[in-house]
């Protein structure tokens, strides 16, 4: 059976990027706002409301997530180039699911801010040298994290909640 909650699969790294797989990473990074926008488009409000999986958030929902998700990994990337391995502040993601603005806000408020903090993380991701992407930030529940596996999680973090969308488009054959 399907795993709804993993469409792509879970987050797999495998130690360290190569130059030319960063590129492609920051490529990605920069072009999720614009998937993540298409993947909602057109969609009816009756739509926007329906949960991607049984028990689990709904459209609009998962759009607030990524943006609060790709934020707070945007201050990670800041705090870890500017300070020797801090640590991060983590946050309830559900609970924040769960806050009005997530729930009832419009789409384009997120998928805004989701076109500009990309803009601006990427702009920072390039001026990156390789060995900046060794730096590290410490998660009170994950642990000491380079730069280098946070950008390949949150290339996977956006392909998986755009999944989320365009695969609950195909089971209800949504055009």
């Amino acid at each position: 059976m399907e795993d709804l909650r993993y469409p792509i699969g879970r987050f797999i790294f495998d130690g360290q990027s190569s130059d030319e797989q960063r590129q492609r990473f920051i490529k990605e990074i920069a072009d999720a706002p614009a998937k993540l926008r298409a993947a909602v488009d057109g969609l009816t409000p009756e739509q926007i409301e329906t949960p991607y999986r049984p028990g689990g958030w709904t459209v609009r929902q998962v759009v607030h997530h990524v943006a609060d998700s790709h934020l707070n990994s945007q201050l990670r990337f800041r705090l870890a180039l500017t300070e020797d391995e801090p640590t991060i502040k983590a946050y309830d993601e559900t609970a924040w699911a769960e806050l009005a603005d997530a729930r009832t806000g419009p789409l384009d408020v997120s998928l805004t801010m989701l076109d500009v903090l990309h803009q601006r993380w990427v702009m920072l991701l390039r001026s990156l040298q390789p060995e900046d992407f060794a730096r590290t930030f410490r998660h009170p529940e994950q642990g000491v994290m380079t730069l280098d596996r946070t950008l390949a999680l949150y290339v996977w973090h956006g392909r998986h909640h755009t999944a989320h969308v365009t695969q609950l488009r195909g089971r209800m054959s949504w055009t």
